[in-house]
C-alpha cells in the first residue's frame, strides 16, 4: 500500500544546458521533460516550461521534439528504454518474469508516467513509435521464438504479458494510505467514509488491503499467467518448459485445481531442480490436463 505521493527530488533546479554551457540534443530535451512529468505530471509539461528547463528558445527545442505528441512519446520512450530482454536465456518464464519486475520498478520510479505508457499507443500508430518504445516488443519475440514459439505465439504471449503489467501497475498505483498514522486500517484507508451496509465487504478486507504487496501480487498473477499460458499455448520444441531431464513427476490435488511437482536435473544448467505447477482444472479434466503436463512438458530430451 502506497503512502499519499509526494513530489520527488527532481535536482536544484535547471540542467546545466539552461546555463548556456551543454549542447542541446533531443535526450537532453527529453531527460528535462521527463524531470517535469516526474515533479508536475503529464498537466505541468509544456514547451514553455520545458524552454525554461532546458534553458533555450521553443524555436530551439522544435528541431528536436517537432511537436506535444512527439515529446510525450519521447518521454514514455525514456522510460520504456530502461528494460531489458536477455534474448538468448533459455528460460523463457524466468527472463520474462525478470523483465516484469524491470517494468514494475521504473513504473513505481515515474508514477506520473505510467498513463503515457498506457495511453501513447492508443494516439500513436506502430510504425511512427520512437524505436525505444518497440524495443521490448521486439526483444520480448526474439527471446519467445529463439525457445521455439511460433511467431504468431510470441506476439499472444507479449500481448498477454503487457495488459496484465499495465493492469497491475495501475491498480497498484490506486493503493494509497490516505491517513499513514493511523493505527486502524478502516481510517488509514478512509474506509469509515463507506457505510458497512453499503460495503461490507470492502470494509472487511481493510487489513488485506492496507497490506498490498506489489511485488507479491505481481508475482501471484505472474505464477497464473505461465500457467495459463501453459496449458493454452503451443509450447516450445524439444527441452520443454520445464527444463528437465529425467524428471521424477508426482501429482497433488486440492478443489478445482491439480498440482504437479517436477523433480529432476535442469536440462540447461545440470543442477537440481524442483517445480512446482498448479492448474485451475474441473473433476471431469484433472486427469487430461495431468496427462498434457506430462507429455508436453516432462518428457522431452534435452537440447543438445
Amino acid at each position: 500500500m502506497r503512502k499519499q505521493p509526494t513530489a520527488p527530488n527532481a535536482g536544484a533546479g535547471p540542467s546545466s544546458v539552461g546555463r548556456g554551457d551543454g549542447q542541446v540534443s533531443r535526450t537532453v530535451i527529453l531527460k528535462c521533460a521527463l524531470r517535469i512529468v516526474d515533479r508536475d505530471g503529464v498537466d505541468g509539461l509544456s514547451m514553455r516550461r520545458l524552454s525554461e528547463e532546458v534553458g533555450r528558445d521553443p524555436t530551439v527545442l522544435y528541431r528536436h521534439v517537432p511537436s506535444k505528441a512527439a515529446l510525450l512519446d519521447g518521454v514514455a520512450e525514456i522510460v520504456v528504454s530502461q528494460l531489458r530482454v536477455d534474448t538468448a536465456d533459455p528460460d523463457w518464464t524466468a527472463q520474462l518474469r525478470s523483465v516484469a519486475h524491470e517494468f514494475h520498478r521504473v513504473a513505481l520510479e515515474h508514477p506520473n508516467v505510467v498513463p503515457l505508457l498506457v495511453t501513447r499507443p492508443l494516439a500513436t500508430p506502430l510504425g511512427q513509435r520512437p524505436p525505444g518504445m518497440l524495443r521490448p516488443l521486439e526483444d520480448i519475440l526474439a527471446l519467445l521464438t529463439s525457445v521455439g514459439f511460433s511467431a504468431l505465439d510470441a506476439l499472444h504471449i507479449y500481448r498477454m504479458l503487457f495488459g496484465y503489467l499495465y493492469g497491475h501497475i495501475l491498480t497498484e498505483l490506486q493503493e494509497v494510505v490516505e491517513r499513514p498514522e493511523e493505527t486502524d486500517d478502516v481510517l488509514r484507508l478512509g474506509l469509515h467514509r463507506l457505510t458497512i451496509t453499503e460495503f461490507p465487504q470492502v470494509r472487511a478486507l481493510a487489513s488485506a488491503l492496507a497490506s498490498y504487496d506489489g511485488a507479491a501480487e505481481l508475482d501471484r498473477g505472474l505464477d497464473v499467467l505461465f500457467i495459463g499460458l501453459g496449458a493454452t499455448v503451443s509450447p516450445p520444441s524439444p527441452g520443454g518448459i520445464a527444463g528437465f531431464v529425467g524428471a521424477q513427476v508426482s501429482t497433488l490435488s486440492a478443489p478445482g485445481h491439480l498440482g504437479v511437482v517436477i523433480e529432476g536435473p535442469g536440462s540447461h544448467t545440470g543442477r537440481f531442480r524442483r517445480c512446482h505447477r498448479w492448474y485451475m482444472v474441473g473433476p471431469a479434466t484433472s486427469d487430461k490436463v495431468a496427462n498434457h503436463i506430462a507429455r508436453q512438458d516432462i518428457q522431452r530430451p534435452s537440447r543438445s
